[in-house]
């Protein structure tokens, strides 16, 4: 008989821990280093002359700074809780008093480095471009914003929804932090910014003028402005400020596993993600959200106010430069018109438009699966639709809906009275925030792009909403799209 004892496997929970224990054995070692270089170079280095000292104020004072001046001589890698010097601003996520929640403090700026309570870059995934600036002596390291007439031009209120946990994937205060921490930031010199902007503008579209054109559309001096079909818009762009308890509750996983996968699966992106479980809001650098608001944004909590409402996630290819592979941008304009329509009629129109490439995937991804359906055997039938994705990808949706109700929450939207969109998991995450759905409206047959039938027909047969027939698996083997060299479809 064999009488090997195999060891029982560690548990996530025993391998962080070793993990922390090891990492605040190596910051111990480099502060004991650094310590014994410092003696030295106090032990052999001259005092600076007085000119050295000129010298070296003017140059602080200029607008491009030396890596020298903008970065002390010492790499901070991670923070540890309870490390001397490191003292985090409060911050109780999901409580009602904004004073009370505190603010999102990332910045590593010396006023606020010690006092962090969040993990990550402020500016989403242009933080890489930041660092750029400063590093090519754009931008100095130490530049704090001035935001003196940065103010919304429309006021946004605290809604019920901004309490608790409906919010999780932004920061609902973010477009007021000037004015509720302008003390810290204008007294105590701190790095806080705003996570989300919000403007007024006016907005022109060709389809647009075409509906105008063709009498679907009415001109009224408020919504359509004239006969070229230019729109008055409220506009707010939002960056994700994640508070992980709730995005990893969301999901259905741990906290623990989140973080992990966060840091591994990027290349090691952020090691406070492991060595801060102190820190719970996290600010990635990922795309946001932008949200178009036709009418007036007070009444839109108001549910007695009729509602028209589209999610749109991005894609570059239709929506700016006209692709017909697929629906997305004929399915945006049809959205944008009938919440312009909606808005004339009394209500409001809402467009949330989320940078969510390819499904998430990116548009490498995208073009690669591109290739891989035109080249299939039998042509791009949809039948292999999702196949394609997959076989490219490991997965069909990166999108991941549970986080996106999170901007309607924070509008105040209880009701939407029509639903500009056939996507399920769309409409459940949705339902799932306890705002209600009457109607769904499905993009009309003469919108869809003949080649985009492909992608149509297989979402619908995958549970898409419609109001016609699902295709059967013979039918989506016969729904094909056109080669590269076809000329008419």
């Amino acid at each position: 008989m064999d009488s090997t004892i195999i060891a029982p496997k560690p548990s996530t929970d025993t391998l962080l821990s070793n993990i922390l224990a090891a990492l605040i054995s190596i910051q111990e070692d480099q502060t004991k280093l650094r310590s014994q270089v410092e003696e030295y170079q106090r032990a052999t280095s001259t005092e600076d002359t007085v000119e050295d000292k000129i010298a070296a104020a003017s140059s602080a004072t200029s607008t491009h700074l030396s890596q020298s001046q903008q970065y002390s001589d010492r790499i901070i890698l991670t923070t540890y809780p309870g490390q001397m010097g490191i003292k985090p601003i409060p911050l109780h996520w999901g409580v009602t008093d904004p004073l009370t929640r505190g603010p999102v403090v990332v910045s590593r700026h010396p006023s606020s480095i010690k006092r962090r309570n969040a993990i990550g870059a402020y500016g989403g995934s242009y933080c890489v471009y930041r660092a750029l600036s400063i590093a090519i002596g754009a931008l100095p390291a130490n530049h704090i914003p001035d935001y003196g007439l940065t103010a919304p031009p429309v006021s946004f209120p605290p809604q019920p929804s901004w309490t608790g946990k409906a919010i999780v994937s932004m920061d609902p205060w973010g477009h007021m932090v000037p004015q509720l921490w302008g003390k810290e930031i204008q007294e105590e010199k701190m790095d806080l910014r705003p996570s989300i902007a919000i403007t007024k503008a006016h907005m022109t579209i060709p389809e647009i003028e075409g509906a105008v054109q063709a009498g679907r559309l009415k001109v009224d001096g408020n919504v359509v402005l004239n006969a070229q079909g230019e729109l008055k818009v409220t506009k707010a762009a939002i960056e994700p400020v994640w508070y992980l308890p709730g995005v990893a509750e969301r999901f259905g996983i741990t906290e623990g596993v989140l973080r992990r996968a966060l840091f591994e699966d990027t290349g090691g992106m952020y090691p406070e993600l492991i060595t801060r479980p102190d820190l719970k809001v996290f600010l990635p650098p990922i795309g946001g959200a932008t949200v178009y608001i036709f009418g007036d944004p007070s009444t839109i909590p108001d549910t007695t106010v009729p509602l028209t409402s589209r999610v749109h996630d991005e894609c570059n290819g239709s929506d700016v430069f006209g692709s017909d592979i697929c629906t997305c941008r004929p399915y945006l304009i049809y959205g944008i018109e009938e919440c312009v329509r909606q808005a004339q009629e009394g209500g409001n129109g809402v467009i949330v438009y989320f940078r969510k490439e390819g499904r998430a995937l990116g548009e490498v991804t995208k073009y690669l699966v591109y290739n891989a359906r035109k080249r299939q055997e039998g042509g791009d039938t949809a039948d292999n639709y999702f196949l394609r994705t997959e076989n490219v990808a490991g997965v069909k949706d990166a999108r991941f809906q549970a986080l996106m109700p999170d901007i309607l929450s924070w509008l105040g939207i209880k009701k939407i009275d029509r639903f500009m969109s056939m996507s399920n998991m769309k409409y459940e995450a949705i339902a799932d925030a306890n705002i209600e759905v009457v109607e769904r409206c499905p993009i009309p047959d003469e919108l869809i792009p003949a080649d985009s039938r492909v992608e149509i027909d297989a979402k619908i047969a995958a549970g898409y909403f419609t109001s016609g027939q699902v295709p059967t698996e013979k039918g989506l083997a016969d729904v094909k799209g056109r080669g590269w060299d076809d000329i008419q479809h």
